[in-house]
């Protein structure tokens, strides 16, 4: 089973997340509401895929992919970002991101997505 480690700073985009990967058998190992915990939480439980924010407090998605980089150089990293972000996104597959998802989710292209990201 895939593991993924879920990043955004609002809860309610995490549930959203953790149920549409939870019912298509991807397991959950951890949470985090900024980057600078993600990257702590990457550390501690080294999950396969990180599905990362961007603007959050704190620590930003782009730079907390950058020091996960440098933890794994092969870490699986999807941002998620809203609308209207497309720099950032850029930026962030720059920085080592693999795809990326917008808000509102779609559970489809959630998926695919992290498919994309793992294969």
């Amino acid at each position: 089973m895939t593991t993924v480690l879920i990043v955004d700073d609002a809860a309610f985009m995490r549930m959203m997340l953790k149920d549409i990967l939870g019912k298509n058998g991807y397991e959950i190992v951890g949470e985090a509401e900024n980057g600078q915990l993600a990257v702590e939480k990457f550390k501690e439980l080294h999950p396969q895929l990180v599905t990362m924010d961007i603007t959050m407090p704190e620590m930003d998605g782009i730079s907390a992919v950058k020091k996960i980089k440098e933890i794994d150089p092969n870490a699986r990293v999807v941002m998620c970002s809203a609308m209207g972000q497309q720099a950032m996104v850029i930026d962030a597959i720059q920085a080592g991101a693999r795809d990326f998802i917008v808000k509102p989710f779609q559970p489809e292209r959630v998926l695919e997505a992290i498919q994309k990201a793992l294969s």
